[in-house]
């Protein structure tokens, strides 16, 4: 009922918009001669406004058409190389002759990285991709929203993630690298001891978690206390919802996207009202460039997808509730899964500071699960002053967390591919 009434709320808000839209474009055209005034502005700031906060968001574009390696532009295209109906994996492929302008002629590693699948697209990751792209080839798991998924393509749960992600790695080919971003990395971590136990070919070389709730029982924030006081019942009873026509996922039940969105920005309320009005202010002063600021991020943060009932419930019960995993108790399709039998997959965890989503300790847990490995395959980093988007974007990402990765995936990759490079 609630996503009918969300769908019957937007559409009621058409004629409003349309009105908004007309008197924002009348507003502000170059042949309105009182389009500098001040009381134009303080007209065309609050209809912009109207505009932004009622319509839809879908999922950005990656944006990425060109990257600058050691100071030569590189042309980037996307491909698609592995797919499901639950998701695709892109491949971020630079020039070959741009990269050999660069200098860059020896095979460089292959890394996947695993977006989250909690209420973004995996755009957020757009400046993780970007940074990687300068030593890399680069891999990304994009999820589908799961309202456009019909019912008969069945379900889609927490084991199928560990499903899909071993297949992505097997179409990766031998010993690719992997880096789990905040949500995925139980899963993650699950799929590696499983590959690593039946000694696959493309078992991890490393694997590096970035703000992951390995074990959630860990310096506990407030996301990990509402997973804790309410009862599993309440999760079941009051964020499922169906999905409405015209969607193809029509009937499907999920975990809405504006339902998370919601959770997402009561969190930190106040900062973005605060963010609203500045944005408004912005616009009345005729300061467009911090407004394409304040429109950039707000673009990225509204696109929400919808996650499927069973995967999203079995994520609270299995991580938030029951820590299957660093408890020894996670078991996939029967089998229990066995961190302690990794030993030669490089183990990075990294960690912020500030992180209010994964509290320190929750990603170095790994390590104590994977203790078959040896010392000098393990490595933990803590970034100082930093939150949890900070961990993988922004500046102290690419200057000072970065590096570090970039060092320690070069440290474990594989000898026989190190023997393969051509110079």
């Amino acid at each position: 009922m609630l996503y009918s009434l969300y769908e019957a709320g937007f559409y009621a808000a058409t004629p409003l918009r349309a009105a908004a839209l007309a008197t924002r474009n009348f507003w502000s055209s170059p042949l309105n001669p009182l389009r500098e005034s001040q009381g134009a502005r303080r007209i065309y700031a609050n209809a912009d406004l109207f505009v932004n906060l009622t319509r839809r968001y879908g999922r950005p574009d990656w944006g990425i058409d060109e990257v600058t390696i050691d100071g030569q532009p590189v042309r980037v295209t996307e491909e698609t190389t592995w797919s499901s109906p639950w998701a695709k994996l892109t491949h971020f492929s630079r020039d070959k002759g741009d990269m050999r302008l660069a200098g860059r002629r020896e095979l460089e590693p292959a890394v996947l990285l695993v977006a989250p699948l909690s209420g973004h697209y995996a755009t957020l990751l757009r400046g993780t991709v970007r940074t990687f792209l300068q030593d890399h080839e680069v891999y990304v798991t994009e999820w589908s929203n799961a309202r456009n998924v019909p019912m008969l393509e069945g379900r889609f749960d927490f084991h199928d993630f560990i499903d899909h992600i071993r297949d992505m790695l097997r179409a990766l080919g031998p010993r690719p690298h992997v880096v789990a971003v905040c949500q995925p990395g139980p899963p993650t971590l699950a799929a590696a001891a499983l590959m690593a136990e039946d000694g696959e070919d493309s078992r991890p070389a490393s694997m590096t978690f970035m703000g992951s709730p390995i074990d959630a029982r860990l310096s506990p924030t407030v996301t990990n206390r509402l997973a804790e006081d309410k009862p599993f019942a309440w999760f079941e009873s009051n964020v499922i919802h169906t999905v409405p026509a015209p969607y193809p996922g029509l009937g499907r039940r999920v975990y809405p996207g504006f339902v998370q969105l919601a959770a997402f920005m009561s969190m930190n309320l106040e900062r973005h009202r605060e963010a609203h009005r500045n944005y408004l202010q912005h616009l009345m002063r005729g300061d467009g460039d911090s407004a394409d600021q304040h429109l950039a991020f707000y673009d990225e943060y509204l696109s929400v997808l919808d996650l499927t009932e069973e995967f999203y419930l079995q994520t609270i019960d299995k991580v938030f509730q029951r820590y299957l995993l660093p408890k020894g108790e996670l078991e996939h399709h029967g089998r229990l899964v066995r961190p302690e039998l990794i030993k030669d997959v490089g183990l990075l965890t990294v960690e912020g500071e500030n992180d209010d989503i994964s509290g320190i300790g929750q990603t170095q847990a790994a390590h104590a699960l994977c203790s078959g490995l040896p010392d000098e395959l393990k490595e933990d980093y803590v970034q100082p002053t930093v939150g949890h988007y900070g961990v993988f974007n922004g500046k102290r990402f690419r200057e000072e967390i970065y590096p570090r990765v970039r060092g320690f995936i070069r440290r474990t990759q594989p000898t026989f591919d190190k023997q393969r490079r051509t110079a």
